[in-house]
């Protein structure tokens, strides 16, 4: 009799601990709904009954940002000592600078600007905004960096550049420069409002305009009778930008006629620049003669780029170097063309000045940082491994920012819970961030896990960082569809860190990111049972789909890393991708158009390469797996369309 009471007394005790968590997650969410919605009374109801829970803060932050034009300077800076050094501190303070920012008042600005940890674009214009109102000139000439952001600007960004504009320090040739950039990144919208700082007269006519963004050819077949005025020079070169983008040939054409003579040979050669790189992103082989003949026109790092990537495919060891020196520091530093200025010295004999580059980047776990360790002679290794103790584990468990994290993470405010953990852990030693990615690994959150544990500088833990859940689903598909688990290991890491519910904004679903035609696809050619949409996430039927959608595109591209730029951007670019003859694989990838299909590339063969040490404990060279690309006459390939 006893005993059956205490089993029903703790059975209740468990139901009432079930209802109670299921109305703290119903407040948590029903809050961030509000929040959403901009209802700060709605908002208010679901925060009151969220006291002492780990996201009451969140409640609470989402309440001060929808009213912080109202909001007490007292309970704001209490919020602020509260939670100081937090990311919720942090995202508290800068709706404050925003609003201070708005009403210009900026000695409550600058007081509060300091301990601010994030960088955005609009307070920085306030930042120069509030330097201005005091008199730093300097100011106005900084901004001009953000004039040039290739985007719409924020309110305060457009309210500063309003000021230059009234002071003279931004003048008709700056506004000119602003013009380019947009339309050289197909911001229409943003450039028409830029024009409007101009004086009317000055302005290109809208038809102008339209028929260079609309009918580029046709405008530069017909061009205006008068280039004297710059607006009609301008349009010219616009059309000519938005031609070379779908046929650089076809510019450069034009540029070569009776139109690219009458130009002043500035924007003759700054069109050059322009094409030559189109050119190179295009994979033509005139790009270097273009680049040529761009003359003395700085160039920008992007183009630069395009330029050195040109000359490594046509073997030009000097124009590699010629086109890195000028980088800016930054650019140079990259540890793609830390390597590449490597091998061009080493292929023009300067064995020494070879090594040093290579020294500079060898020993890291990640691409070219590879490269250079085999150009060293070296292989990849597996650093010692170092498990956190249970003791540090448990001292994560108790951080509260990791805590809330951990909470928005099993709520599904995944972009919260990212940023609240990122923010967490960017200043932990190696062993609190081993320990966190223990934590996180046990909470199924992989890829917080995985990446917490790729941060650490010393001590390593790569069987956290390499990760392989799932991994009897993994290795059974890899074994029936005869694909090295190693690479498909190294894909899905780079695909979805292993978060079966990823979803990405394009619809790819699941750990192996597929789409939802694509999926179907496959599902049919295989005579899939029972395939439905909404089967897509599952691990089994992911796992299934993805290998074998992953063997088609091998066999239907002829080489590892074809197929993983063709997962990536799709079977059809990455077969106009091959190169015309036998190409060094580490050129081919470096060659590669879109850079999100370019660092995926490097990154899943990387991935392969430690994924290969840990689960068969044998060397693995990264130079070997990515090897000499065929050239397109030396593949036999199915017919097949794939998607």
């Amino acid at each position: 009799m006893i005993y059956r009471r205490f089993l029903t007394i703790a059975l209740g005790c468990v139901l009432l601990a079930a209802g109670a968590v299921r109305a703290n997650d119903d407040a948590v969410l029903g809050a961030h709904a509000a929040y959403r919605a901009g209802d700060p009374d709605k908002l208010a109801r679901y925060a009151a009954a969220l006291q002492g829970h780990a996201l009451e803060p969140w409640a609470q932050y989402w309440g001060f940002s929808l009213r912080i034009d109202e909001a007490k300077p007292h309970d704001v800076r209490s919020f602020l000592q509260r939670h100081a050094g937090t990311y919720l501190a942090d995202l508290l303070r800068a709706d404050w600078l925003r609003e201070f920012g708005r009403r210009a008042a900026w000695q409550d600005f600058e007081r509060e600007l300091g301990p601010l940890v994030q960088d955005d674009l609009e307070i920085r214009c306030y930042a120069w905004s509030a330097r201005l109102a005091r008199g730093d000139a300097d100011a106005g000439v900084e901004a001009r960096t953000a004039w040039l952001e290739p985007r719409e600007l924020p309110d305060g960004c457009l309210a500063l550049a309003e000021t230059l504009l009234k002071t003279g320090a931004l003048d008709a040739d700056g506004i000119w420069q602003r013009v380019r950039v947009l339309l050289a990144n197909s911001r229409i919208s943003a450039a028409r409002r830029a024009l409007g700082a101009l004086p009317v007269a000055e302005q290109p006519d809208e038809p102008l305009l339209t028929q260079a963004a609309t009918s580029p050819k046709r405008l530069l077949e017909h061009p205006p009778r008068d280039l004297a005025p710059r607006a009609a020079r301008e349009m010219v070169v616009f059309a000519a930008t938005r031609l070379a983008r779908s046929d650089a040939r076809a510019a450069a054409g034009v540029l070569e006629g009776a139109l690219g003579a009458s130009l002043p040979r500035q924007e003759r050669e700054y069109l050059w620049a322009r094409i030559a790189a189109q050119a190179a992103f295009d994979l033509d082989d005139n790009a270097l003669e273009w680049f040529a003949r761009a003359g003395a026109t700085p160039l920008t790092d992007e183009q630069l780029a395009w330029k050195a990537r040109a000359a490594l495919r046509a073997g030009r060891w000097q124009q590699v170097r010629d086109a890195i020196d000028p980088m800016s520091a930054d650019a140079r530093q990259d540890l793609a063309w830390t390597y590449w200025y490597g091998r061009a010295l080493d292929a023009q004999g300067d064995a020494q000045g070879a090594r040093e580059h290579y020294l500079r980047i060898a020993g890291q776990p990640i691409y070219y940082s590879l490269l250079a360790t085999e150009e060293l002679g070296g292989e990849a290794t597996l650093p010692p491994h170092h498990e956190p103790s249970e003791a540090q584990v448990d001292v994560a468990r108790r951080e509260p920012e990791l805590v809330r994290a951990l909470e928005l993470f099993r709520l599904g405010l995944r972009t919260e819970a990212t940023s609240e953990w990122i923010f967490a852990v960017r200043h932990m030693d190696d062993r609190r961030l081993l320990a966190a990615a223990e934590l996180a690994r046990r909470a199924g959150v992989y890829d917080r896990a995985i990446n917490t544990a790729g941060r650490t500088e010393r001590l390593h833990d790569y069987r956290v960082r390499y990760l392989a859940p799932f991994r009897g689903v993994f290795k059974e598909y890899a074994l029936a569809y005869e694909l090295e688990e190693a690479w498909v290991l190294g894909l899905v890491r780079q695909e979805s860190r292993f978060i079966v519910d990823a979803r990405s904004g394009a619809g790819a679903t699941g750990l192996m990111q597929l789409l939802p035609h694509t999926a179907r696809w496959v599902a049919q050619r295989i005579g899939y049972k029972g395939y439905t949409a909404k089967r897509v996430a599952e691990v089994e039927t992911n796992v299934t789909l993805g290998t074998r959608y992953l063997r088609y595109v091998l066999d239907g591209t002829g080489h590892p890393v074809l197929a993983s730029a063709a997962y990536n951007a799709g079977p059809n670019r990455a077969r106009r991708w091959r190169p015309a003859q036998a190409t060094e694989g580490a050129i081919f990838v470096e060659s590669i158009p879109f850079s999100e299909t370019r660092e995926y590339v490097k990154r899943v063969m990387a991935n392969t390469v430690h994924y290969a040490l840990l689960l068969e404990g044998r060397s693995a060279s990264l130079k070997r797996r990515i090897g000499i690309i065929p050239g397109r006459d030396a593949l036999a390939l199915p017919d097949d369309e794939l998607p």
